[in-house]
Parts: structure tokens; C-alpha cells; sequence
């Protein structure tokens, strides 16, 4: 298994889903391709806490880059040996998943309080507010009621649609960044990449030689988690 390789895959993939965050979170505030519903603060207020903006888009970007460049970081190699590098990369990426995970996170959170709240519209009586504040979500099974919001027009199936992919789109990434900690973690425990070839390829590197100056028990625990690792894999 190589710990490098998923660390990629989930960092293309966050980049992906972070991008589909910000789009999702810009439509928010063109209700039928509209602008001044915006200019006019006709908006939901979580509309304006950027939480696809910000938490599952631009907040996301840092890991998913962090994860794409770990094959190439080996963190300026350890005494010499570069796997040893690459693990340290590995255990830091675990800082850089902890941050995606603040960030996604944050995005699930308001999508979430979004829907419940439902959106601000002009109803029957030609008043803006929050219709459907005090049924607490529970307007989301019963459509007959959406009719209640005469402007903008079907600005319910618009809220509803956008934050329900943000809380989707939020909650896959903050899966992957959990994946990731324990991606990272296991890498640095077990090695960058433990296949048979290159724990063979670490097992000679790392056998201690009299023309390096590293200490004989830092590199014979180093082989034995090489070793547990040849095991396991």
C-alpha cells in the first residue's frame, strides 16, 4: 500500500470538490440569475457567512495542495535517508488534514443551519422574513408549503438545492481529510510506501554502515518497522 499515492488522490479530489463549493456558494446569491435580490439584503444571512466560500472551498485548497506534493517532499530527508523524510512529510500532512477538517466542517455546520432556517422571501402579505424559521426544518418534507414564498420565485427549491449540495460536498471532504489523518499517520508510522521492493530497497539503505555517523539503535528500530511493515503488507 502506498501511503504517498492516496495522499494524492484525496488531494485531487479536494481540489475538485472545493472548486464545486465556491461555485455552489456563489449561485447562492443570484436567486434566478438575478442580482439585486443581493443588493437589496433579500438574502438568508447564512448565505453571507461564505461557508462554501471560504470553509469548503479556499480553506480546503491548503490540504488538497499539501497532500498533491508529498510524493516530491521528502521534508529534507532525515540523516541521509530519504524515506525517513518522506515519513516526517507524512505525520505533518496530519496538520495540514486537520485544517480541512476545521474547514469542511465549518461548511457542513451552516449548510445545515441554512436549510433548517429556510430562506428570507416575500410572503402573502408582502413582508420579507424567514417563513419557514419556526418549523424548524420540518417544511422540508412538505412541499405544498413552499408556495408561501412569492418572491423570488421558486427561491425555496434555490436554497434548498445549493445548501443541500454544499452539506454534501462539505461532508465528503471532510471525510476524506479524516481518511487522511489516518493515512498520514499510518505513513509515518510504517514508511512512505511499504511494498515488498521498496521495503527491501529501505532494509539495505538503512543498514548501518561505518561511513555514516547515525546511531546504531536509530537505525536498527528504523529496520524493524520497515520489517513490521513488509509484514503487514
Amino acid at each position: 500500500m502506498c501511503y504517498g499515492k492516496c495522499a494524492r488522490c484525496i488531494g485531487y479530489s479536494l481540489v475538485g470538490l472545493a472548486v464545486l463549493c465556491i461555485v455552489a456558494n456563489i449561485l447562492l446569491y443570484f436567486p434566478n440569475g438575478e442580482t439585486r435580490y443581493a443588493s437589496e439584503n433579500h438574502l438568508s444571512y447564512f448565505v453571507w457567512f461564505f461557508s462554501g466560500i471560504i470553509g469548503g472551498g479556499l480553506l480546503m485548497l491548503l490540504p488538497a495542495f499539501v497532500f498533491i506534493g508529498l510524493e516530491q517532499d521528502d521534508c529534507c530527508g532525515c540523516c541521509g535517508h530519504e524515506n525517513c523524510g518522506k515519513r516526517c512529510a507524512m505525520l505533518s500532512s496530519v496538520l495540514a488534514a486537520l485544517i480541512g477538517i476545521a474547514g469542511s466542517g465549518y461548511c457542513v455546520i451552516v449548510a445545515a443551519l441554512g436549510l433548517a432556517e429556510g430562506p428570507r422571501c416575500m410572503d402573502y402579505f408582502g413582508q420579507w422574513n424567514y417563513t419557514f424559521a419556526s418549523t424548524k426544518g420540518q417544511y422540508l418534507l412538505d412541499t405544498s408549503t413552499w408556495s408561501q414564498c412569492i418572491e423570488p420565485k421558486h427561491i425555496v427549491e434555490w436554497n434548498v438545492s445549493l445548501f443541500s449540495i454544499l452539506l454534501a460536498l462539505g461532508g465528503i471532504e471532510f471525510l476524506l481529510c479524516l481518511i487522511q489523518v489516518i493515512n498520514g499517520v499510518l505513513g509515518g508510522i510504517c514508511g512512505y510506501c511499504c511494498s515488498r521492493q521498496q521495503v527491501k530497497i529501505c532494509v539495505k539503505i538503512t543498514t548501518p554502515r561505518q561511513d555514516h555517523n547515525f546511531p546504531l539503535f536509530h537505525c536498527n528500530l528504523y529496520i524493524l518497522l520497515v520489517l513490521i511493515c513488509k509484514t503487514l503488507y
